[in-house]
């Protein structure tokens, strides 16, 4: 409690209300009067005091009655109340406790035996307010922490479906926040990674729709989950090609080794599903065309559809090194072929390119499948 103690003195005889005032007073106690019980019980009412002492005997209401309608009301159900009489202390102490007071104390009132069980009751009824500003705060630490897992679950909910459109390490990204805005425009060096399948386009001539449909289900399904193992950013998938990009939006060390890891292993994994496409007349491969340099990433679209897009030569070159490439071959860039050194990766020669929109030839490797 803050300041001094309020204490409520009810008896009907005014010599006695002035007598607790008083000595209640001179002990540094905050004291507030009632002449009778139906006032009291306005008082208390009003503003609930920290202790009653009230009379037993009086008219209208005894003290017996209002003890009681004090028990009765659940926001003043632990309020100390002393009772105080002149009658048989014996018999009044067990009508007093049956009515439900904590303490008794006969009249003439004796001051040191006064003192001592205000002050008594007063550390148990402080007790008692602290408890219950534990129970507050811990209902509203409750309330704090189920709004934070509603919000948590929220987020996990949100962040399940952006993973259906973005990429798992941007949909972390987008939800997460932060300081900078992920889809926002912005320049960064990248490693550039397209695929698509040879002899897709023959194959869709002669098959079914229901066949395509099928052998695409099958090649994202098992691409899909080596582009997030290597932490690629799925830029967009065209039928039966598929960009991605490394180094955004979740910065990495070695994005074009990383990228060739991954390629390589596209390139075993679609040689399994293609013995199974064989048998059934299909043939198809894979071609890969990897790049590294510059661009600008960030949102394109609108407001009813937004993909994560990448802008800049470094794609088209990525794009054009993997029209060139044949089946099962993996062709690279000079700046990410001599970014593979030292990583454990072999590449060798495989001419010079005059690729569409480039003035002048370049030098492709081949990547070298592991042995």
């Amino acid at each position: 409690m803050t300041g001094p103690a309020k204490i409520l003195v009810v008896d009907d005889t005014p010599a006695n209300v002035k007598l607790l005032v008083d000595l209640l007073g001179a002990k540094g106690y905050a004291t507030v009067a009632a002449s009778s019980g139906e006032e009291a019980l306005v008082r208390i009412g009003v503003q609930p005091p920290d202790l009653v002492l009230l009379d037993i005997m009086m008219p209208g209401l005894s003290g017996y009655d209002v003890c009681r309608r004090i028990r009765a009301d659940p926001a003043t159900a632990l309020l100390p109340v002393v009772l105080c009489t002149s009658l048989d202390p014996k018999q009044e102490r067990i009508n007093g406790i049956e009515a439900g007071a904590d303490d008794f104390i006969p009249k003439p009132i004796n001051q040191q035996e006064l003192f001592a069980r205000v002050k008594s009751l007063l550390r148990i009824k402080a007790l008692q307010d602290e408890v219950k500003a534990q129970a507050a705060q811990l209902a509203e630490w409750n309330l704090k922490l189920e709004d934070r897992v509603r919000e948590q679950v929220a987020q996990m909910e949100r962040l399940s479906r952006l993973k259906n459109f973005f990429s798992p390490a941007l949909a972390e990204a987008i939800v997460g926040g932060g300081a900078d805005d992920p889809l926002k425009s912005h320049r960064r060096e990248i490693t550039v990674v397209f695929l698509d399948l040879r002899g897709f386009t023959a194959f869709t001539e002669t098959a079914d729709p229901e066949e395509v449909m099928q052998v695409l289900r099958d090649f994202h399904a098992a691409m899909g989950p080596l582009i997030q193992a290597h932490e690629g950013t799925i830029e967009r998938f065209t039928g039966d090609g598929i960009m991605v990009f490394f180094n955004d939006p979740v910065v990495v060390d070695d994005p074009a080794p990383r990228a060739v890891r991954m390629a390589l292993q596209m390139q075993q994994r679609t040689a399994e599903l293609a013995a199974g496409w064989k048998k059934r007349g299909y043939d198809l491969k894979l071609g890969i065309g990897i790049a590294m340099g510059f661009a600008t990433i960030g949102a394109i679209g609108f407001e009813g559809r937004i993909d994560y897009g990448a802008i800049g030569n470094v794609t088209n070159l990525a794009a054009r090194l993997c029209g060139e490439a044949a089946g099962g071959e993996i062709l690279v860039a000079p700046r990410v072929a001599a970014a593979l050194d030292g990583s454990g990766l072999s590449v060798e020669p495989a001419g010079e390119f005059q690729l569409k929109g480039l003035a002048r030839p370049i030098s492709v490797a081949r990547v070298v499948a592991a042995g």
